[in-house]
């Protein structure tokens, strides 16, 4: 069975590559970063001896997303699809380069749209048990938060269109399952990229890439659909289902203002 993974150069999406190797699955993996997947994919092969194949792409590139999409579509073995693949910034909206924010939209949505039709056009006929899609979302996506609200609101988008989606499965009564994976600060390089000073974030609100994804393969299993990895982080997010949105929007200031202050 194969699995494909986006933004598999690094982070969760080796986590995940290391992870699903050992489970039996043949892998797909996809990035920008050709000298990484190679050395992933070699540790792959030689550690799990499972096939690994390598995909350079940037799926912010319409061509290149229809192609990566007609891929997955007509891959036989299609068992998994990680939508991984994206990226975070820090300061003002206002501030940033609209280029960059769209890049961020069209990978973040536009991507996650159409990998993710591509493959459910070929796992929903099939029918075929613990097949499906892990969207990886962010706790983000439950509260507005200042200098990452294009961030914030694609993972909110990712978690109301991976609901939808399941709702549409069950309505099907399909074997196939979707999840939305939503961790919080990860130890990877992903906040070191978008200009996160970790030294301001508190040790205990920090995990391990392995966890999170150990926490989604278990949950996915399962079938569930919304996983946050940790205590501390499921019970955050209980409290913002419960809280008005005022004193939500206050905390996210807040929060901003302690956490989030740019290097420099």
């Amino acid at each position: 069975m194969l699995a494909v993974i986006t933004g598999a150069s690094s982070g969760l999406g080796v986590v995940f590559a290391r992870k699903l190797a050992a489970r039996g699955y043949d892998l797909l993996l996809i990035a920008r970063r050709e000298d990484r997947l190679q050395s992933i994919a070699r540790e792959i092969a030689e550690q799990y001896h499972a096939r690994a194949e390598i995909l350079v792409a940037d799926l912010t590139d319409d061509a290149t997303l229809a192609a990566v999409a007609a891929r997955i579509r007509d891959a036989a073995d299609l068992g998994l699809l990680v939508n991984n693949a994206g990226f975070g910034t820090l300061g003002y909206f206002f501030d940033a380069d609209p280029d960059v924010q769209a890049k961020m939209h069209r990978l973040h949505v536009l991507a996650t749209m159409r990998l993710s039709h591509a493959a459910l056009a070929n796992l929903v006929p099939r029918a075929m048990a613990g097949s499906g899609i892990i969207n990886v979302s962010s706790v983000a996506a439950f509260a507005p938060s200042p200098q990452s609200v294009s961030y914030g609101a694609t993972k909110t988008w990712m978690n109301r269109f991976t609901e939808g989606l399941a709702i549409e499965l069950a309505v099907k009564s399909s074997p196939v399952t979707v999840q939305a994976l939503c961790p919080g600060f990860i130890l990877t390089e992903f906040h070191d990229a978008a200009g996160l000073d970790r030294s301001v974030i508190p040790a205990s609100l920090w995990m391990t890439a392995d966890f999170v994804v150990e926490e989604s393969l278990r949950s996915f299993d399962r079938r569930s659909l919304f996983v946050v990895p940790g205590w501390r982080y499921k019970l955050l997010v209980w409290m913002l289902r419960l809280l008005p949105g005022g004193l939500i929007r206050w905390g996210s200031i807040r929060a901003a203002q302690r956490y989030k202050r740019p290097k420099g």
